[in-house]
């Protein structure tokens, strides 16, 4: 759905991309504090999770319902893709929340952003997406970069616990959020989609609460600020800026550019959660800023 038909081509593509950056660089920076916030919460990480669907659900509904009905039209015909990808974001963040309740930030962190893998994996191999050379070169530095990060070299080597392959498992459905928000956005506008997939999530999460015992309420003060924090910043910015970029920006770009966010958890761990990274951390994630700088370029 193109809404800028009557634009010069030069005009119509250059502000859009320019903006699609700027929404990029903000969306990384709220999905930053995720981990931050299900730590700060004392709730279960799907508990969590579920408000944070149902604070972006809420307060994106509105706008969503004064927009022109010409816009939410193609929501009637294009209708599974939003519940697709709700589902892929609640398994996502389900696995990943819950991860964190077992294994440390970092891991459960970089695990879940090994999706760009699995994003050029399948755009190449399904889409037959033509990726170059560079492309991979700059892909291979930024997972070079995530192993360092997380241990590799380390005389210990890698000590991977049952929290790991959750937060790994978590980063198949992370991919196949990217892709299909790829595909909805050249169809549906990004509220349109955002606020389905938010609700669909909310929903399948609130399932599986309810079916676990988990208790909804009776939470301190602190706790409820978290879960709204988690909706506000991480949910309704985050991935209102991330879907907005990807209206404009390919998943292979786009997914491999939010690695940069376990690294910026990183560094608000150390005054936040007083968590201080070792040596390998600081050089990993220079290796990894690189491979995304190089991925960047390649596009």
């Amino acid at each position: 759905m193109n809404t800028h038909q009557a634009r010069p081509a030069f005009t119509q593509r250059v502000p859009r991309r320019t903006l699609a950056y700027l929404s990029l660089v903000i969306g990384v920076l709220a999905l930053s504090l995720s981990a931050l916030f299900v730590r700060w919460a004392d709730a279960p990480g799907t508990v969590t999770v579920f408000y944070r669907m149902l604070t972006a659900g809420v307060v994106l509904l509105p706008f969503l319902l004064r927009m022109p009905a010409g816009e939410r039209a193609p929501l009637r015909k294009y209708w599974y893709l939003p519940v697709m990808a709700g589902a892929c974001v609640a398994l996502d963040h389900g696995l990943w929340s819950t991860a964190l309740g077992i294994t440390r930030i970092a891991n459960a962190t970089l695990m879940n952003y090994i999706s760009p893998l699995w994003v050029a994996l399948f755009a190449w191999l399904v889409w037959r997406e033509k990726l170059t050379g560079k492309f991979w070169a700059g892909l291979a530095v930024t997972l070079a970069g995530t192993l360092i990060f997380f241990g590799a070299g380390n005389l210990g080597g890698f000590s991977v616990n049952f929290g790991d392959v959750l937060a790994t498992v978590s980063s198949l459905f992370f991919a196949f959020y990217f892709l299909i928000t790829q595909r909805s956005r050249t169809h549906l506008h990004t509220l349109a989609y955002l606020v389905p997939v938010n609700w669909v999530s909310a929903g399948l999460l609130l399932a599986f609460n309810l079916a676990s015992g988990y208790a909804l309420g009776g939470y301190s003060t602190a706790t409820w600020l978290a879960f709204l924090g988690a909706g506000l910043i991480s949910q309704t910015i985050g991935y209102f800026a991330i879907s907005y970029a990807l209206g404009s920006l390919p998943a292979s770009l786009v997914s491999p550019t939010t690695i940069a966010s376990p690294v910026i958890t990183t560094l608000l761990a150390i005054p936040l959660m007083g968590e201080l990274p070792r040596p390998n951390q600081w050089v990993g994630g220079l290796i990894l800023l690189t491979g995304i700088y190089l991925v960047n370029r390649s596009q």
